[in-house]
């Protein structure tokens, strides 16, 4: 699903226009802290998926736990 978005999002920028975001970007930031902006917005993705997957996780075995207590009642 991730990666639909992101091919839509793409195919409606053209290389001028990526060029433009990524100036006004350095621009905005400076050279120097985008290291440390993009280290911190990859550690913020990385505990997102985290919580993500505990959340299915958690989904999974509370739908699993259901339908062994209907399954044990019939």
């Amino acid at each position: 699903m991730k990666t639909d978005m992101s091919l839509q999002l793409l195919a409606f920028l053209g290389g001028q226009e990526i060029i433009i975001l990524l100036l006004i970007v350095v621009f905005l930031f400076g050279a120097k802290k985008l290291p440390k902006l993009a280290r911190g917005l990859g550690q913020a993705q990385g505990e997102f998926k985290k919580a993500r997957n505990e959340m299915k996780s958690e989904t999974e075995d509370s739908t699993e736990d259901s339908a062994e207590d209907s399954s044990g009642k019939s």
